[in-house]
């Protein structure tokens, strides 16, 4: 990816801490010892039933005490975005926020004591190793700057949760500098970024525990401009700073953002030196608080460490058990409700595990991916026109059967292209030009390849992968670049011709070497563009409705159809397999993702999980889709059909089906170790929602334990002009 092109425009959800600023101007602070006043205490260690093997560390955490600065600092980043759901009610806001506060507090105070006697258990007496914790923030020149020391040495100063805190700090303080420094660069660039396309689920997604390091050291800083934080002191951050961007504007933003923060009385501009971003108290506090994050997230891991390994217990009766468990509560659930409004809630963290019979009727429930290739402007405008001439209150359908055959030969007539150029042109770039190790469908010593996403695909020690994208598929047309952009020449395509590259490159995933071909099969019915007859017949005569009128035999609208072979025959292996990236189903499920990123003007679809959910029976969409998708989903995953409708082509793929209730899938526990199998993912997803639950009810019960008034102590008084705001 270049460098953060410029957006043009209002910076809509840009801002960050910028636009939540302006919520200072409600809050009246006269001075910064007003800012200073203690509004709570918290001390855990007076609670009636502290528990006694923490009782050796009460004196490392002592009491905490919540500064009013505190409150407001919070509030500015979080409590304007509860205004809207409070009906603007201040007190309700600031209660809760302060309600925040305390709790964090005594999670951070109860998770210091545990941690401090984990290290007790390493070696050391309680004494000493409290003593330890105490000294190393002794020589810090004001409280906060204490809490830091302090806290690096308990986490560890060079351990991956410090440099973590630190890389997530330092972001977010360039994230909003980048805000700032957009609206001072941004008339120089007024018309770039102004296309958007759906991207891929975790794309330029950071790893969670991600930091970036060179030679032992975080390799990141805050980009100010000044001494000591100038670009060539910002490490990879140099890698997506602003296009345009340099030292002098970024000042500009820099003291913009402070001048911000001193009138909100959260820098002290008397006394601190705003040019040593890392020096002010603001930066600090901020600090502390991703630091706490990474104390209670230390405790609470291993608190579920603990818990975890009694998960198994060396066998899997506790899975099949869940198992029946989940199927029976969704056997009663769906059949009260309705299966068809619960179909689309299924993902690999979130199973779907009973499906109903159909009762009689034939099909099917599954999923499937719509590619749709549209009429141009000019032919939707004589697709318009022929609905007028044709049409025919007589017919079921509304029209006669020259609409069809005159539909048929605009279809004929439709040519796609990639629709891909907003990740080159739009609001953030994503085309990066391949390199001559890269591999990809099409590769030609003639003629550059240009793919998507080189941050996921090329930089995955960094960026999370992305899920059912198959990322070897260039922009189908020719690439120029130019200073402020690039221009983009497309190839169209034919129906045929978009079915020989959906051929071709789901064989290309499969086997890049191109050893293996022929995986998919194309069936295109016969004279599709002579065809006259649309409704259905019995014998001589027409199938009529309940009104009399001729009812239309969708099957003619079926331009091709055909099966890709999944290398499973078992259905219960193949409903297994769709998530397990390792096999063929996923592949080519990864594939035609790709293909649908690249082609389909249907974007809705591009925010589905494995796509629409089709069922039997009556359904929401266009009746030639209805049918098409249906067929095809009767065939099991695999099975694609190619169909006519008032839109254009929709190119239909089947990504997964359900098992019926008479059919119901068999999970075979040897696999439970196999990664992204079914059993395997269903594994993860019972352990991180009981551990997840076992967490939230641990984090639930410190609180209740250790909120309490001998423990918490309020200054209401103190904040009571925040809590009168109107």
């Amino acid at each position: 990816m270049r460098k953060k092109r410029l957006i043009c425009g209002v910076l809509a959800g840009t801002m960050i801490l910028g636009v939540t600023l302006s919520g200072c101007s409600q809050i009246s602070s006269d001075t910064f010892a007003d800012m200073e006043q203690e509004i709570a205490t918290v001390n855990i260690s007076g609670a009636e039933n502290f528990d006694e093997e923490l009782l050796p560390y009460k004196d490392a955490v002592g009491t905490t005490s919540i500064i009013k600065r505190e409150l407001i600092s919070y509030f500015i980043t979080s409590g304007n975005s509860m205004l809207g759901s409070t009906n603007g009610n201040y007190a309700t806001i600031f209660n809760n926020l302060m309600e925040s506060l305390v709790n964090n507090a005594v999670l951070v105070q109860y998770s210091t004591m545990y941690l401090l006697k984990e290290q007790t258990v390493q070696g050391s007496t309680a004494a000493e190793v409290v003593q330890a914790y105490l000294d190393s923030g002794n020589d810090a020149e004001s409280d906060v700057k204490k809490k830091v020391k302090r806290y690096e040495y308990l986490l560890g100063e060079d351990s991956e949760d410090v440099m973590v805190a630190q890389y997530n700090l330092m972001s977010t303080w360039n994230s909003r500098l980048d805000s700032y420094e957009k609206r001072i660069l941004e008339n120089d660039d007024s018309a770039e970024g102004t296309e958007t396309r759906t991207t891929p689920v975790n794309t330029d997604k950071e790893r969670e525990d991600y930091y970036p390091e060179k030679d032992g050291a975080i390799d990141y800083n805050v980009f100010t401009g000044f001494k000591g934080y100038r670009i060539e002191n910002s490490g990879i951050y140099e890698d997506n700073r602003l296009e345009g961007s340099g030292n002098a504007t970024r000042i500009r933003a820099y003291n913009d953002y402070i001048s911000e923060l001193v009138a909100a009385k959260l820098v002290d501009a008397t006394r601190e030196n705003l040019r040593d971003v890392k020096t002010l108290d603001y930066y600090n506090e901020e600090y502390v608080l991703r630091l706490e994050e990474r104390i209670i997230n230390k405790y609470i891991e291993l608190y579920e460490t603990e818990r975890e390994e009694g998960l198994l217990k060396g066998d899997t009766g506790f899975l099949q058990d869940t198992y029946d468990d989940i199927l029976d509560n969704q056997t009663d659930s769906f059949k009260a409700s309705g299966f068809n409004t619960n179909m689309g809630s299924m993902s690999d963290s979130s199973f779907i595990l009973y499906a109903p019979d159909t009762d009689g009727e034939e099909g099917t429930y599954g999923f499937v991916y719509n590619i749709l290739l549209p009429f141009s402007a000019s032919q939707s405008a004589s697709l318009t026109n022929l609905q007028s001439v044709y049409s025919d209150s007589d017919e079921t359908s509304g029209y006669s059967a020259g609409y069809y055959k005159e539909r048929n030969n605009l279809l004929m007539q439709i040519k796609t292209t990639d629709q891909r150029s907003a990740w080159f042109n739009g609001q953030t770039e994503y085309a990066f030009k391949a390199g001559a190790d890269d591999v990809y469908y099409g590769k030609s010593a003639s003629k550059d390849g240009w793919l998507f996403f080189e941050n996921n695909f090329k930089k995955t020690y960094r960026y999370e992968e992305l899920k059912n994208y198959a990322g070897m598929y260039p922009y189908n047309g020719t690439v120029v670049e130019k200073e402020d952009g690039y221009v983009l020449i497309e190839n169209e395509l034919t129906i045929n011709q978009m079915l020989d590259e959906f051929s071709a490159y789901i064989d290309f995933v499969l086997d890049p070497t191109g050893a293996e071909k022929g995986n998919v099969t194309v069936n295109y019915t016969a004279n599709y563009e002579d065809t006259e007859e649309f409704y259905q017949k019995d014998g001589d005569d027409y199938v009529l409705d309940k009104d009399g009128k001729k009812q239309l035999d969708y099957s003619k609208f079926v331009y091709a159809s055909g099966k890709i072979e999944l290398g499973e025959t078992d259905a219960n292996a193949l409903r297994g397999n769709v998530f397990n990236k390792e096999t063929k189903q996923n592949k080519v499920l990864g594939a035609v993702n790709e293909l649908q990123f690249a082609y389909t003007t249907d974007t809705s679809v591009l925010s589905q999980y494995v796509g629409y959910s089709v069922s039997v029976g009556e359904t929401s969409y266009i009746k030639e889709f209805e049918y098409a998708a249906q067929q095809a989903v009767a065939q099991g995953a695999g099975a694609f059909s190619v169909c006519a409708g008032d839109y254009g082509w929709h190119l239909i793929y089947v990504t997964y089906t359900f098992t019926p209730e008479s059919e119901q899938y068999s999970p075979d526990w040897t696999k439970v170790t196999v990664e992204g199998t079914f059993e395997n993912l269903f594994y993860e997803w019972v352990k991180t929602s009981n551990i997840a639950n076992i967490s939230t009810n641990r984090r639930t019960q410190i609180i209740t334990r250790y909120n309490v008034e001998k423990t918490v102590t309020k200054y209401v008084d103190r904040y009571q002009d925040l809590l009168d705001m109107q």
